[in-house]
Parts: structure tokens; sequence; C-alpha cells
């Protein structure tokens, strides 16, 4: 698990509690269930409608991936194609179907399998780059559920502004309950605002992130994969696989 999500909303959270009571504020006021139901509710409600029950689906399986899910690098592979390669051109491919069972990444033993069953190179990289084509989709949907929350919350929580401060006209015969209503008046703006800038927008571009590397990591794989079938060095598939690596990630294998 890569916590840097979750460390981040809560601190960022708590940062703006601390604000608030240092400027003298209770942040029990700002916990007001109507602007928070309204906020909330209504932009997961108009998100959702901008889009499918399927891609809601994703959402929420984005949603428990981006405070959960493991952020790894693709040069963590590196290593073990080398070494599979190395087994492969001693004993051939046949010898990596004990290899395979050890395995934790599933596209790899997906890549491998089809490889040790004797599928023809470019048909083995057009199923993998289809794979990959349909996980950066993946990603992309579910990022875009956030984001388009992101974007929608700030205008609902101006919609409750207004909703409170009309309620606020109506008590103007009560000038002793009017500051009260207009301070609860503006928490929806307040929520609005928080909820995407601190909640939807890291959201998304966590997701967007996680798939960017596990896509780096599928892309790795057709390469190592691909040169492993051709019977290349082992030398060189290493050479080829860590230039396709971020220079920041190369130093980090190379160590």
């Amino acid at each position: 698990m890569d916590p840097a999500t979750l460390i981040g909303v809560l601190l960022a959270f708590l940062v703006v509690i601390v604000a608030n009571v240092m400027e003298g504020g209770n942040p029990m006021s700002l916990v007001l269930l109507p602007p928070l139901l309204l906020v909330f509710g209504a932009t997961l409600l108009v998100s959702f409608a901008g889009g499918t029950v399927a891609d809601a689906k994703l959402a929420l399986r984005g949603l428990k991936h981006a405070f959960t899910g493991k952020a790894p690098t693709a040069n963590q592979l590196v290593p073990e194609l080398v070494t599979l390669a190395e087994k492969a051109r001693r004993e051939g491919l046949l010898a990596l179907e004990d290899a395979v069972a050890g395995l934790d990444d599933p596209f790899l033993v997906r890549a491998l399998t089809l490889a040790i069953d004797g599928t023809d190179p470019e048909e083995l990289r057009d199923i993998l780059e289809s794979e990959v084509v349909a996980q950066r989709a993946e990603a992309k949907q579910a990022a875009k559920f956030f984001a388009a929350a992101g974007g929608y919350a700030p205008t609902i929580g101006i919609v409750g502004t207004v909703m409170g401060l009309v309620h606020v006209l109506e008590q103007l015969a009560e000038p002793e309950k009017l500051g009260h209503l207009i301070a609860g008046a503006f928490v929806a703006t307040l929520w609005g605002v928080l909820s995407a800038n601190l909640l939807f927008l890291p959201i998304a571009a966590r997701l967007q992130r996680l798939g960017e590397l596990e896509v780096a990591r599928m892309e790795l794989v057709i390469e190592g994969v691909s040169a492993l079938q051709a019977g290349s060095n082992p030398r060189l598939v290493a050479q080829r696989l860590r230039s396709l690596l971020p220079s920041a990630q190369r130093d980090e294998e190379a160590a």
C-alpha cells in the first residue's frame, strides 16, 4: 500500500481545522448536515448522471484503489525479466513453465504463458498492447468521474449558499438570528470548495498517476517478453529495459 493520498488528504483537512481554530473558530460549526448532504450527495449524483452505471461501479473500485492501492514502478520488474531471459536462453521457453507459477504480476504471467504456448510474436504483441489500451482507458474513466465531481462541487456549494441566503431573507423580522443563519449559509460554499480541492481532485490525480505507473509496467513487460521470445542476449535485454525507465527509476534499479 502506498499511503500518499491517505496521508495528504487527512493532513490537508487537519491543516484546515487548525487554521480555523487559530482564527478563533469552532470546527464543529462547520459540520452542518444540510450543507454536507447537499454538497456530497448532489455532487456524487450529478457525476453519476454524467456517465453510466458501469462508470459508477468503476469509480467505486477506483476510490478504494486510490487510498489503498500500491504504486509499483516498472524498474522492479527489470531483474525478474532479465533472470527469465537468462533461463529461456539456456533452457528454452518451455523451461519457464515452472517459473510462471511463482510470479506475482498477472500481466507478466499472461504474457509468458502466451509466449510459452508458441503464440506468434506479432500476435502476442497485439494481444498485450490491446490490454494496455484497455487498462489506460479504465484508469482514465475512473479518474474522470472524480475530476467531474471536483468541477461540480464548488458550484453546488454556491447553490447551497444561495438557498441559505434565501432562508436568511425570510427571517429579516428576527435580526438576532441573522448572524447564525448567514454563517450557516456560507458553510455550503466552504464544503464545495474544500471537497473539490482536498478530496475529489486529488483522488482523480492519484488514479491517473496509478494508471500511468501500471501502463508503464505493462509496456515494460511487453518489451521484455518480446525480447525473451526472440532469444535475445540477457545483457541486451537488461539494457533495453533500463532504457525505457525514467532516469530516477533507472538510477534506483541500478542501485
